[in-house]
């Protein structure tokens, strides 16, 4: 053998990463270090992190965009605020109906701060972006308004097959579910397409007048705390994330065979790393995630180990003031008022008073 200094092997899709490379490249690698990884030297700088991992099975890079196009499709009068229906180009040909609502008061000479709502599953695909806009379904996740009463203009879009993205020939879940089979063979998967929807929510915000670009934040609950957590890694332009009742691990997912919505699931990604350490890549941006302590769908001790490792990844980071977990007792998959007083102040702390 040479004299040189070892080079471990390079991990490969076929290969999953050395213990060393492993806690050297994610959150819960931080967390049981205890400490950040070193500083590559020059002989595996070129060794590829998590992040490059995430990327790579997830589909592969962002496609440069397409023009927006935006269009105001009818505008409606609400108490205090105004509901725009929209809609605007994410991919050619593929527009994302979405319903923007402005508080009183807020236009081009006086902007606000802007939050994008990502709504549920909950096996409802009939709703979609009326559900946190408060023209449908359960009043306790009729979040955007409980937003736009606080000054904020609130993004609800339609994610992909829900409401007005649902198919004429296949209903509901089987559409759901031959979406997810259709990208993945064409080498991305539901996640991707989550995460580029989303980012083109946020370029559709910096676009308006009446929005401050640089105070934009994004909440959701269930399959919506999905998307927080997936398209934060990949959107620095949002400021400060919440994320509701919903980080299932991997772990957690294969101990009590969950059939989680298809977001959760990233081809080839957990030889790599797990859902904790996806959410730790939004550091040092401000994430708040709430959990219910007997929610089936994270398992609450997965979920604990999985808040300690982000904790630990925002630590190294230097921004442990800028993550936070809130463990409902008692409690499953719910928002509930104490989940929403520490969104609210969340976003008051990191977004309106930033």
């Amino acid at each position: 053998m040479g004299g040189g200094a070892y080079i471990p092997p390079m991990p490969s899709p076929d290969r999953p990463p050395a213990r060393r490379d492993f806690l050297t490249t994610t959150a819960a690698g931080v967390a049981v270090l205890g400490r950040a990884p070193a500083r590559a030297s020059a002989a595996d700088s070129s060794m590829p992190t998590f992040r490059d991992h995430l990327l790579r099975c997830l589909g592969g890079p962002w496609p440069e965009p397409c023009p927006l196009e935006p269009r105001v499709r009818q505008t409606t009068r609400a108490d205090g605020y105004r509901i725009e229906r929209i809609d605007y180009q994410v991919e050619p040909g593929d527009r994302v109906p979405a319903l923007v609502l402005v508080p009183d008061g807020v236009d081009a000479g006086r902007p606000a701060a802007a939050v994008c709502v990502w709504h549920q599953h909950n096996g409802e695909w009939h709703l979609g972006k009326s559900e946190p806009a408060g023209l449908a379904g359960d009043p306790a996740q009729h979040v955007g308004v409980k937003l736009v009463r606080e000054g904020y203009v609130v993004l609800c879009p339609d994610a992909l097959c829900f409401e007005e993205r649902r198919d004429a020939t296949l209903a509901n879940g089987d559409f759901e579910r031959f979406e997810f089979l259709r990208l993945t063979v064409a080498g991305t998967c539901m996640a991707w397409k989550n995460i580029l929807d989303m980012r083109r929510a946020v370029d559709y915000l910096c676009g308006r007048p009446d929005v401050r670009a640089d105070r934009i934040g994004c909440f959701g609950h269930s399959m919506g705390s999905t998307h927080t957590w997936l398209v934060g890694p990949w959107e620095d332009r949002l400021v400060c994330l919440v994320g509701n009742c919903c980080l299932p691990t991997y772990a957690a997912i294969e101990r009590t065979k969950i059939l989680h919505c298809f977001p959760n699931f990233i081809p080839g990604i957990h030889a790599h790393g797990d859902t904790p350490d996806i959410a730790a890549l939004v550091a040092p941006r401000a994430l708040l995630l709430n959990l219910g302590e007997t929610d089936p769908g994270s398992p609450i001790a997965e979920a604990r180990r999985g808040v300690d490792a982000i904790a630990a990844a925002y630590r190294a980071a230097g921004a442990a003031d800028r993550f936070e977990s809130f463990v409902e007792p008692g409690v499953g998959h719910a928002f509930t008022p104490a989940m929403w007083e520490r969104t609210s102040a969340w976003f008051g702390r990191f977004l309106r008073g930033a």
